[in-house]
Formats: C-alpha cells, structure tokens, sequence
C-alpha cells in the first residue's frame, strides 16, 4: 500500500459519510498517473500554491485601491482568509479540509486588478463578458502552465466556478468556501473600514450586534460557530436564521456604508477607465501582446478572450505600468 493510499484509507475510515473523499474524485480532464504519496486534492491544493496567478494575488485589490498602510488586505491575505475559515468549519463537521483549501486557495485565480471595478470594467467593454469565477476556472484550466492548464480535479473546478452567491457547488466542501468568502470579506472589510476610518464599531446597527456581536472578531467567530452547529451532521452547509438575516443586513450595510461610498471608492472611475482603455489599445494592437497570449489566439482562442486573460491577469501595479509606458509622455533625454 502506497502513502497515498493509505491516507485515502484513512479518509473513508475518519471522514463524514457526506465527505467528498479522495478516491471517490470524478477525476482530471486529461488522466494522468496518481502521486504515491499525495490524494489528489492535496495535490491540486499544491498546484494552486505554485502558480503564478497565486503568487500574482500579493498585488491585486481587495477594497482598497492602493491603500496607504501595510495592514490593508489584498487579494491574497483576503483568499487565505477564506482558507483559514474554511478549513475550520470543514475540519468541525470531518468533511474533506485537503478539497476545501484547494477550492479556497483557487477561487479568486482570475480576479482582476483593482477589485471588482476592474471586473466590472472588463465586462462592460468586452462582447463576451467577464466573471472572475469564470476566469479562475479558465486560468487552472488554460492560462497556467504555459496554456497545459493545472489540470484540477472536478470537485475543484466545481467549487471555484459555484464560489459565488448565485453558484450551487456540488460538493458539502463547496458550500463551505461560498460561505467562507461571505464570512471573510464582510470581516475583513469591516475591520479595514474601522482601520481607515470610513465606519465606526458603533456605526453598525443594533439589530446586528445583538445577534452577531460587537467586534470584528465576535462576529467571526459566531459566524463559524453558528455553521457548525447548524450542519452537524447534515448533508448540508447551513446557518440558523437569526445569522443568516444577519450577515444579509450586514451585506446591505457594508454595500451603503463601504462597498458603494464614495469616500472609500473615489479613485475606481479611474481604474475602470484604466481598464477599459487597456482592453481595447490590446484589441486594436493584437501583435503587441506577449507571444505566449498570442499562441492563444493561433490555437482558436477568440480575441477579445485572450485580451481579457492578459489585462485580466494583471496586477494593479503592473497595469499601471503598462498603462504609463503606453500613454504618458517621457522626458526626452540623450
């Protein structure tokens, strides 16, 4: 018996009967020979670590464009958030923690810089839209590796596509990350809000912090506790109701306090039309994009998808950048 397989064993001996076990994965698009040591989502939750859209989430916005301080979350702080909290809740209720830190770890792989605005510009000015969730199963499955893709298993791809509110993973491990990335934004950007000094612990509504808590880390921590006492076993991922209202009145409060304030978001008119003018001086400049985004294109690729895939990819400074060497002027010199 292999390593790996003892540790599949181990799995079906330990884990809830509604566990997403190892060596019950649908599998990989292109097969391939099983590691002897590592279960395979262990070994996708490897792959993501050592991707270059991983290492890229250091320098993309979470909320706060460019924030003056070293305490601000990024994209990356905000998806090992979203792992930690996960793993905590999957680890309660012995569901599989190896497939829900795969899932966390690669749910925001196609985010763009500058947050959602840059999202939100991408998809406005290209014809065929832009979701990130989209674009995170798009990365691991064609942009990574030089265009051979990560090759993830099912279950993985599945929890990254159906990571969003509107999506319905397929997996119990699944549903933990979609409500782990709830859980974490709303105690991140709450705490980073407090620390700019947009909202005040006592701006938060009543109604909320009698149910949920009045701190940051209260709120976390009946978040969690609340979905494990909830789901035990169920096969199912849920809260009580008194919660879920109030991380939706909680959602709402962030949208008018922070998410849509025009204090915080003042400076995301000008990454969207950062954005945008990106997109389209790569439409109209095709054989200015570097060589391994224009095979894309020679293999069938449509344009304006691989335009996206590069200004997607960016991080916010680097599109900034490339942005400068475009359009501002240098000074001469000799």
């Amino acid at each position: 018996m292999t390593i790996r397989e003892s540790f599949e064993q181990q799995e079906k001996e330990y884990l809830s009967p509604y566990a997403a076990l190892s060596i019950n994965s649908k599998g990989r698009q292109k097969p391939e020979e099983q590691c002897d040591i590592r279960p395979v989502f262990q070994r996708d939750r490897d792959r993501i670590i050592h991707c270059k859209a991983f290492r890229r989430l250091k320098d993309k916005t979470q909320v706060f464009l460019t924030p003056e301080g070293d305490h601000y979350r990024t994209r990356l702080t905000h998806t090992l958030e979203v792992s930690q909290n996960a793993r905590t809740i999957a680890k309660a209720l012995r569901l599989n923690e190896e497939l829900v830190e795969a899932i966390a770890l690669g749910h925001d792989l196609g985010h763009t810089p500058f947050g959602h605005a840059g999202e939100r510009a991408l998809n406005r000015v290209c014809p065929l839209g832009f979701e990130h969730n989209v674009q995170s199963v798009r990365t691991v499955d064609r942009l990574e590796k030089d265009g051979q893709g990560l090759n993830l298993t099912w279950e993985v791809r599945d929890g990254i596509l159906n990571h969003q509110t509107v999506g319905t993973p397929h997996t119990l491990e699944g549903k933990i990350v979609q409500l782990s990335d709830k859980i974490a934004y709303i105690h991140h950007d709450m705490d980073d809000a407090l620390r700019a000094g947009i909202l005040r612990e006592s701006d938060v509504p009543e109604s909320i912090r009698e149910v949920i808590g009045s701190t940051t880390g209260e709120r976390l921590d009946h978040f969690i506790h609340d979905i494990v006492t909830n789901s035990m076993g169920k096969n199912d991922i849920c809260m009580s109701e008194p919660v879920a209202e109030a991380m939706r009145q909680m959602r709402r409060f962030m949208f008018e306090r922070v998410y849509q304030n025009p204090v915080a978001k003042s400076e995301e008119s000008k990454a969207e039309a950062l954005m945008e003018t990106l997109y389209l001086h790569f439409m109209n400049h095709i054989d200015t994009l570097p060589d391994e985004f224009k095979r894309f294109i020679d293999e069938g690729d449509p344009r304006e998808q691989v335009v996206c895939d590069y200004v997607g990819a960016m991080t916010d400074r680097y599109a900034i950048s490339v942005y400068e060497e475009i359009y501002i002027p240098k000074s001469w010199a000799l």
